[in-house]
This record gives C-alpha cells, sequence and structure tokens, in this order.
C-alpha cells in the first residue's frame, strides 16, 4: 500500500493514503495493484489563478498538488522533466518547495519562468507606460488575418523590446509570458480576432477560413490594456505568502532533452510529477508557431529536437532512457509520479508499459492510481467536456527509490 508523508518542516512521518478503508476500490489482487476513486474533485479547493495560462495537453493543478503536498516538505525539490505550461513547478513554489522544471520547447520556459518571481502591479503599470510603440515596424510574415494594423504594430513594438533587452528582469520576464499566452484566443481579452483556443494557433490560410466563415475582420485590441487585465486576474488570488514563497524558492529553467540533463545533480530530486508526450497525438510545435515567432524562435528547429513517437514501441525506448536519468537524479525514498493516458481511444493503457520500464530501471512499483471524475460542463476538471474523447480518467503511476 502507498505511504505517504505528511507535511512537516521536520522529517516526516508516514500514514496511510486512505483515510477510509471504504473510499476507494482497491485491486491487490493483480501483479499492478491499482486504486481507483476521486482522489481530487471539482468540490476542492479551486486551483490558484496562476495557473491559468492555456497550454495544450496540461493537467491541472488539484493532481500535482495531491502528491506535492504529501509526498514532500517544504524545502524539498521538486522536478517535471516534460514542463508544459509549468503547473507542477508552480504548484511546487507555491507550497515552498524548490523546483527544476525542464521541457525542450523554449516556450514552456518562458511561460513559467515569469512566474516564480512576482512583480506587483503597479512595476507592471509602469513597465508598461514606458515601453515605445512604434507604427512603422513590418514583420516579415502576412499576419493581417489576425490582427488589426494598429494592434499589430504594438505586438511588434512589445516583440522588439524583449528581443533587443540585453538582459530581462522579473518585470520583463512576466510581462512576455502573458504576452506571448494572449497572442490569439477567442475573447476579446486576447489579441487576435475570433480564432481557436489560445492553446493552439492555427494556421494563416486556416484563419482565413475562419474569418470568411464567421464574416468577420480583426478590430483593434489595445494591447497594453490586455496585458495589464490579464496580469490582474493571474494574479488576484496571491496571498503576500505566496508571493514571497514563490520568490524566495531556488528555481532551475532548462531546455533539454529529458534522456540527458547534466545540470541536475545525482539524487537531488525529492518528487517528480510529470505527463510525459503521448505518442503523436499532440502537435507542440506546430500549435506554438505564433508564439514562436514572437519570442523569435525558430519553429522548424524546436520540431526536429521534439520526439514524436508513432508507436507505443519506440516510445517505450525512449520512457526508457527518460527513467534511466530520473533514476540518478531522484534521492534514496524519493518518488516518480507518472501520469498516463487512455490513448488511442482507450485501447492502450500506457501504463502497462510505463511499469515494466520502471521496475527494470531499479525503482519499486508502487501502485496505479486512477482518478475518476464526473464530467459536465460546468465542472470539468480536465478540460474534457465528452467521454468520448481525450483523457478520461487520470492514470497515475507511483513508484518509489529505495
Amino acid at each position: 500500500m502507498l505511504l505517504l508523508l505528511e507535511k512537516s518542516n521536520k522529517i516526516p512521518t508516514q500514514t496511510s493514503l486512505f483515510e477510509s478503508e471504504d473510499s476507494f476500490v482497491k485491486d491487490f489482487d493483480t501483479a499492478y495493484p491499482r486504486i481507483s476513486g476521486e482522489f481530487w474533485t471539482s468540490k476542492q479547493r479551486q486551483a490558484n489563478a496562476l495557473h491559468e495560462i492555456a497550454y495544450r495537453a496540461c493537467f491541472k493543478a488539484q493532481l500535482p498538488n495531491f502528491f506535492i503536498t504529501k509526498l514532500t516538505a517544504p524545502g524539498d525539490t521538486v522536478y517535471d522533466p516534460f514542463s508544459g505550461r509549468g503547473t507542477t513547478v508552480i504548484e511546487a513554489a507555491l507550497n515552498g518547495r524548490n523546483v527544476i522544471a525542464n521541457d525542450i520547447n523554449p516556450i514552456s520556459r518562458i511561460l513559467t519562468e515569469g512566474r516564480i518571481n512576482i512583480p506587483s502591479l503597479q512595476e507592471i503599470k509602469e513597465r508598461l507606460d514606458a515601453i515605445p510603440i512604434n507604427g512603422n515596424l513590418d514583420t516579415d510574415i502576412d499576419l493581417s488575418m489576425f490582427y488589426e494594423s494598429e494592434t499589430l504594430a504594438e505586438i511588434l513594438s512589445l516583440k522588439n523590446y524583449f528581443l533587443e533587452r540585453e538582459t530581462l528582469d522579473a518585470v520583463d520576464k512576466w510581462l512576455r509570458m502573458v504576452s506571448t499566452n494572449r497572442l490569439t484566443g477567442h475573447s476579446a481579452g486576447y489579441f487576435s480576432v475570433y480564432t481557436l483556443p489560445p492553446n493552439q494557433a492555427v494556421s494563416p490560410e486556416r484563419q482565413l477560413k475562419i474569418n470568411a466563415k464567421y464574416n468577420q475582420s480583426p478590430t483593434y485590441r489595445n494591447v497594453k490594456q490586455i496585458i495589464y487585465k490579464k496580469s490582474k486576474d493571474l494574479l488576484k488570488n496571491l496571498s503576500a505568502q505566496q508571493i514571497e514563497s514563490l520568490r524566495s524558492v531556488k528555481a532551475k529553467f532548462l531546455t533539454e532533452d529529458a534522456r540527458q540533463t547534466p545540470e541536475i545533480s545525482d539524487e537531488s530530486v525529492n518528487l517528480t510529477v510529470t505527463s510525459p508526450p503521448f505518442l503523436d497525438v499532440v502537435q507542440y510545435a506546430q500549435d506554438n508557431w505564433l508564439r514562436c515567432w514572437f519570442n523569435d524562435i525558430e519553429t522548424a528547429e524546436i520540431q526536429q529536437k521534439i520526439t514524436m513517437s508513432k508507436n507505443v514501441e519506440s516510445w517505450s525506448e525512449i520512457m526508457f532512457d527518460v527513467f534511466k536519468e530520473l533514476f540518478r537524479i531522484t534521492k534514496k525514498q524519493g518518488w516518480v509520479v507518472f501520469e498516463v493516458g487512455e490513448v488511442r481511444n482507450k485501447s492502450i493503457n500506457l501504463e502497462d508499459f510505463v511499469i515494466p520500464i520502471g521496475e527494470k530501471i531499479g525503482f519499486s512499483y508502487d501502485c496505479v492510481m486512477i482518478n475518476e471524475q464526473s464530467f459536465t460542463k460546468t465542472s470539468n476538471i480536465w478540460g474534457i467536456s465528452n467521454n468520448s474523447k481525450g483523457t478520461n480518467s487520470n492514470r497515475i503511476v507511483i513508484f518509489r527509490k529505495n
């Protein structure tokens, strides 16, 4: 049975995960024990607004919070090798844990690093006011299907401002993070005309078709006002203690292949909570092409670095090397929490491949924890409104290094 650690500044004591024997369904009679139930629900404390940054294939903050608060103590180190929008590391930092974020896509670092050292709203306003807007800038690609001309001039002015700075301070990193997140979306809170949700930038050709379908054309959006409003939304429920916690933690940001992270010392990580890319389901670089343009990142170069497996065999080979690296950096008695999904219309359960990999590397398998949710239009923890597509439940493989 999985043993968890109570929160404490001292050496934690062990206690059972299960408060009631009747709360969860346990199947210990199989080769790989599985425990299922609703471990966190939409009725629990809402995640901090600081997490509300759109990114494809990300989990909600309740998942890492469940493990961070039970398996680690303040001052411990929490790691995510596939950081995405930074949910694990932001949640860990909010809870006073030191963090390491890694993702081969540099957009991930931009979206995460800006939310660690939090500026004040006054600092944000003053910096926005100080950034000059140049109306005579040209762009190397036609973006008129997304942006009205004055709006595009403001976006280009911001882009050049960030690129021309020798170093970015905390305020600059915050503004770059928010700007990158506001480039396209489906409401007036974004810089663009109506398009797909902000976690998936469509091609210019596709946007022209969307504009024709809805008989729309881009209208002016006040870029600085949008940035300031989104900043207020992100900061709205941060306490002074949480802001101090974010500023005081030790944070490391990497853009490496998760199989090779020499910047991370041997046996230095207490807990890894992650969700790896699942086969070829999500096109990360393609979805982020406009964000890459804004940050002067070569999309083709990133696409070459991102490994997209076409079958479970090649995916397993990659994960084997990832687990070798995780074993090296994990402390003794440390944990690896590996969220996997039901892919290919539930025909493949990736835990059946992950568990043998972890055991072969040297980890001790503990269990598969299946968090089951009731999906509704108003209460939907994973962003899925029907059970026919996507991930219907969270399947989480838990390992320990003895």
